[in-house]
Order: structure tokens, then sequence, then C-alpha cells
């Protein structure tokens, strides 16, 4: 007891997994459906932080572009490249939904790194039901446009006939096993690199090894600028890929 007393008086006591808790706006302790709380309000930064990129910063149409608009021009045609490379031309009618998703990740997981923010990725609520969006586009593309014949995806006719039962059990399973690899791999990723830098802050606090600490953190900070940037990449080549399937399902 003497010891976790001098211990939480020396401020070495540090919970990283705090700065995931949701909370009210507004105070109190009761989180109802249409509480306002510091996920909504970082949701919303968000989508405020991306029209006033793409829209706002873009509206001038100049054949300069100024530093804003080029990120914007930049963003766009990454994103368009990427649908029509993995996806096929006849993907780009989706490239809007697509644009959006991209946005909305990367500019959630950059602003949640900013220090005393709130970052909305690290949660599996979000994550989710981005992914299930995704999954039942997909699946709802793939039978609207093919039929029965989406169901091609998971017969394997390259296979041994005897074979393609079995494959075609992995296959389905497979399948509705994507949503789950697709919200737990942004929000597990997210939340552990916050959680490292957490930890690291608390050592920081050790005067022992703070100068070492402080090295970490500064690391562990630009590699988290890194995987804030790829784990939309992934997400949403993954979403490529999977619209990709739905539009074209024979193996």
């Amino acid at each position: 007891m003497a010891t976790e007393a001098h211990g939480e008086e020396a401020g070495l006591v540090f919970h990283p997994m705090d700065q995931f808790i949701i909370k009210p706006l507004f105070g109190g302790d009761t989180i109802h459906w249409y509480t306002p709380t510091n996920a909504t309000l970082w949701m919303g930064i968000t989508i405020v932080a991306i029209f006033l990129l793409l829209v706002i910063g873009t509206r001038g149409r100049a054949q300069v572009p100024s530093r804003v608009q080029s990120i914007g021009e930049l963003a766009y045609g990454f994103v368009y490249q990427m649908v029509e490379d993995v996806a096929g031309k006849d993907a780009i009618k989706f490239f809007p939904y697509i644009m959006t998703l991209f946005m909305f990740i990367v500019v959630a997981n950059f602003l949640g790194l900013i220090p005393m923010s709130f970052t909305t990725t690290s949660h599996f609520a979000v994550t989710l039901v981005l992914a299930l969006a995704v999954f039942f586009t997909v699946t709802i593309v793939g039978f609207v446009k093919n039929g029965a014949a989406f169901l091609g995806l998971f017969w394997v006719s390259s296979a041994p006939l005897p074979l393609r039962p079995i494959l075609a059990v992995i296959e389905l399973i497979s399948y509705f096993v994507r949503p789950v690899s697709h919200f737990i791999r942004l929000a597990g990723n997210v939340m552990a690199g916050h959680a490292v830098i957490k930890v690291f802050a608390g050592f920081a606090q050790v005067t022992t090894v703070a100068p070492l600490a402080v090295v970490a953190i500064t690391a562990m900070y630009g590699l988290e600028v890194l995987v804030a940037f790829i784990q939309a990449y992934v997400f949403t080549i993954l979403t490529c890929v999977y619209l990709k399937d739905a539009l074209h399902p024979s193996h």
C-alpha cells in the first residue's frame, strides 16, 4: 500500500486506455443514443475539415493551385486511380462512396494525433459501421448486377470437382469474416499506437528515463502519422477489392 501511494504521489500511475473513454460533452455520466459526446464532436470536426479541404479549399479552381487545393486534388487523383486500377473502370460509378470512406478515415486518424483530441477510428463501434456499410453495399451490388451468378464467387470452378464443395464452404466463411477483419484491423492498429504513445508519455515523468521516453514518443508519433495514412489506404483498397469481386464474381 505504501509503495502504491508513493507511486501515485510521484505521478507514475497512468492509464493509457483512458483516452478512449467516451464522455458526454455537457457533463453527467449517462449516455443515451442522442447524447452529444466527445466522439460525436470529433466526428463532426472531421466532416467540417473534409468540407473545408475539398469544397472550400478547391472552390477557386485555380490554374496554379494553392496548397489546400493541391492536397484536395492529390487525394482525389489518388483514390480515383486506386478505384480504377483495383476494381476496374466499371467501378468508377462508386468513386464518390469510396472517396468519402477514405477521406473520413484518413482525416479522423490525423485529427486523432492532435494532443487532447479524441480518435474516433479507435472505437470498434465506428469502424464496425464503416465495415458493415461496405459489406452490405458490396453484397447488394453483387446480386443486383449478377443475380444468382454472384454465387459463383464461392464456387471455385478451377479446382478439382471433389474439392469444390469444401472450398465453397471455406469461401463462404471467409466472405462473412471480411467485415470482422475489416473493422478490427483499423480500430486495433489505431488504438494500439495511441496506447503505446500514452505509455511512453507516462514514463517521461520519471527523471532517469525521461530523455529516452521523449525520443520514443517522437519516434512513435512519427510512426503513427504513417500508420494513420496506411490504415486508411488499407481499408479503402480492401473495399475496392471487395467491390471488384461483386462486379466480377466468377473465379
